[in-house]
């Protein structure tokens, strides 16, 4: 499946401010099931764009505003295509938890296992641990106790928007049993590490419609987790909509938990209140669109445009089949 992807960010400063530095991490990932076609970065004030990769493969990109400007927007425009994965076993085998030492003996992952900033061990998850039954695998394989999390999380906690912010630490929404997609995220995450499986926090986008009844919100961001199985590899879990991720998923960063992939880090000079008005629309396309005509943006915004080679090719071939 097709997705065009368009997410506005908007910054507005109570008075000027100056010398902003941003990095932004919106452009979808290409690995496996999900190939980025088409991305393009626009921002206002004009600056000029730079990108790198980070240590975790996430592409990110960066700018600096020297001059005074009261308002700063981002919009970031992609055309992904998402195919569903495999449908998973109902289980796996009984050395499984044998197999995933092995797999940690032989690969670096430490960083997916050990506590981070967002994701670390405390009374209160240890005691959720203990009320959940995963505390101990108890015979269950790793598959098995990770569906059962993720189940018991979207049943346990309410979704509520707002209930947390981004840099809410996990207490919060382990003695308030009500958090968002960031908070289910984050606890299964935790949860997971402490049973020795490498866990990542993923940051992306969620294609809503009228089949499914997700709980998280339409229009912004999403966050689920990635666990590794032997056999399987990373395998994507929604606590938030009790899911297996599948076809309507669009991934753009992965990291240890929120800090290593926000959407959007930076600092600014100046004292100003800050207003952030941030909108996301995810729309199935039924086939590549045309090179030159993906996006449009006005001449006052600064650019950045990244194809690949294959869109022009594929929708060559779409123009010869008609």
């Amino acid at each position: 499946m097709f997705y065009a992807v368009r997410h506005f960010t908007r910054y507005r400063y109570s008075r000027p401010v100056w010398q902003s530095l941003m990095e932004v991490r919106m452009h979808p990932r290409s690995e496996n099931a999900q190939r980025c076609f088409t991305f393009q970065l626009s921002v206002s004030p004009r600056s000029r764009i730079f990108s790198y990769t980070d240590h975790l493969g996430n592409l990110v990109h960066h700018f600096d505003i020297p001059g005074h400007h009261k308002q700063l927007t981002i919009i970031a425009d992609a055309l992904v295509d998402v195919v569903p994965p495999a449908e998973l076993p109902e289980s796996l085998g009984t050395n499984a938890w044998a197999e995933l030492e092995t797999l940690l003996g032989a690969e670096d992952y430490w960083e997916m296992l050990m506590p981070s900033h967002f994701a670390r061990t405390s009374p209160e998850l240890e005691a959720l641990a203990t009320e959940l039954g995963i505390d101990e695998p108890d015979g269950r394989d790793p598959l098995t106790l990770l569906r059962h999390l993720n189940s018991a999380l979207y049943r346990g906690f309410a979704y509520v928007k707002q209930s947390t912010s981004v840099d809410s630490p996990i207490e919060h929404a382990l003695i308030s049993r009500q958090g968002v997609c960031q908070d289910f995220a984050h606890i299964m995450i935790a949860l997971a590490r402490n049973l020795r499986i490498p866990c990542r926090y993923v940051s992306g986008y969620l294609h809503h419609d009228a089949w499914h009844a997700d709980r998280s919100a339409e229009g912004a961001t999403h966050a689920w987790v990635e666990a590794l199985l032997p056999g399987l590899g990373w395998v994507g879990f929604d606590p938030t909509n009790d899911l297996i991720t599948g076809g309507r998923h669009i991934r753009t960063a992965v990291g240890r938990d929120y800090a290593d992939v926000a959407p959007t880090t930076g600092t600014m000079k100046g004292r100003a209140e800050t207003e952030l008005q941030v909108r996301v629309r995810v729309t199935p396309s039924e086939a590549v669109l045309p090179p030159d005509q993906e996006f449009a943006a006005d001449e006052e915004w600064s650019r950045f445009l990244e194809k690949d080679q294959e869109a022009e090719a594929l929708y060559a071939q779409q123009q010869q089949q008609q």
